[in-house]
């Protein structure tokens, strides 16, 4: 099963991973997307967006109006969302412009800490 894991962790952990895996040419056993700060996380995976990653997950690429109508959204919030998605690399496009989440398990992993 192809997971991707989200999780929080300092920008510099996440480009020492980067420089790790460029200097080795091993990458990671598996995906994973960081994000800086639990609050930048849950900005980008909104209520509606993780329900719209539900219904892409293992769906294959489909057109925007596709995933709006298996989510059973207006194509225009979809759109939106869609477009955050892409932009914090938790969509694909594929070369014929259709959306995929390349992946059949999400993980999300972070760490609440007393201040």
């Amino acid at each position: 099963m192809k997971t991707v894991t989200l999780d929080v962790r300092p920008p510099a952990d996440s480009m020492a991973d980067f420089a790790r895996v460029w200097k080795t040419g091993k990458a990671q056993k598996t995906a994973r997307i960081s994000f800086a700060t639990p609050e930048l996380l849950w900005r980008v995976l909104t209520e509606k967006r993780w329900e719209l990653l539900k219904v892409l997950c293992g769906a294959g690429p489909v057109s925007i109006r596709e995933a709006a109508r298996r989510a059973e959204r207006d194509v225009k919030a979809v759109h939106g969302d869609v477009t955050a998605l892409l932009n914090a690399g938790v969509l694909d496009k594929t070369e014929d412009g259709r959306i995929v989440f390349p992946y059949e398990a999400v993980k999300v992993e972070f760490l609440l800490q007393a201040a």
